[in-house]
């Protein structure tokens, strides 16, 4: 059997003294693509953060590609739900891109590659924001810095991909767009997407993880009201022509 491309196992996290995550094991095959869902505040992007290595476990461990997080870094693309940036500073679309190709393991900088600046622009070019490669990046739209951003995450062809509410920012021609572009890059890459779009789960990813303290993970893209009631939190199930989707709730505590 081939080992899991992430695996956490018995992880528990604390924030000054009050519990953000329980007891959680969670085993992903490469080439899975799951959504992340669960109430505001239940632990989504903390577990992103722990699989990344960016915070520390109280208790257990997380392995990517059978090492430390920290280790496996410069195979892992990821978004965050919010980029702190100074719309002041100088710098360019194409530039903020080519930051993606500076892995780990150079010792020095020593400036991009002619393939770097190719993989740029085809990256670029995928994310319709080609055109925009020498606009600064505080010139741009909330939506297209977004873009951006993912670029900037894909552009290395990570073989894990984790992505924060990449589309809060985006209008819903570029989040369909986005979606479609997600599809293809699954092909090839590791899938891990916090979303509070649930509509997009049944069309797009293969499992579901949920998360609210504790985790629970189903390795089927249907979210079902059992499902949902249990682990994250309650919905009403809405019809807008053949597409259904979720809205929901007032969140509660368990």
């Amino acid at each position: 059997m081939n080992k899991p491309i992430i695996e956490v196992s018995d992880l528990s996290f604390s924030f000054n003294g009050h519990p953000v995550l329980e007891a959680v094991n969670l085993s992903l095959a490469k080439g899975e693509f799951t959504a992340i869902i669960g109430p505001n505040g239940g632990g989504k992007t903390t577990l992103m953060k722990l699989i990344l290595g960016l915070i520390r476990p109280d208790r257990g461990k997380v392995r990517i590609m059978g090492g430390p997080p920290r280790e496996m870094l410069h195979r892992v693309g990821y978004v965050p739900q919010e980029v702190g940036i100074n719309k002041s500073f100088p710098i360019s679309v194409a530039d903020v891109v080519l930051m993606g190709k500076l892995r780990a393991g150079r010792k020095r900088f020593r400036g991009y590659s002619e393939n770097d600046r190719i993989a740029a622009q085809k990256t670029l070019e995928k994310l319709e924001m080609w055109k925009f490669r020498n606009r600064l990046i505080g010139e741009l739209s909330g939506g297209q810095r977004q873009r951006v951003y993912i670029a900037r995450a894909i552009v290395s062809e990570p073989e894990i991909l984790l992505l924060d509410e990449p589309t809060a920012s985006v209008d819903s021609k570029g989040q369909s767009e986005f979606y479609a572009l997600l599809r293809e890059l699954n092909k090839s890459t590791t899938i891990l997407m916090v979303s509070h779009d649930l509509m997009v789960i049944s069309a797009y990813v293969k499992s579901v993880t949920c998360v609210n303290r504790v985790v629970h993970h189903h390795d089927a893209a249907e979210i079902t009201d059992e499902m949902v009631d249990s682990y994250c939190c309650p919905v009403e199930l809405l019809t807008h022509g053949s597409v259904p989707h979720r809205v929901l709730k007032k969140h509660e505590d368990f």
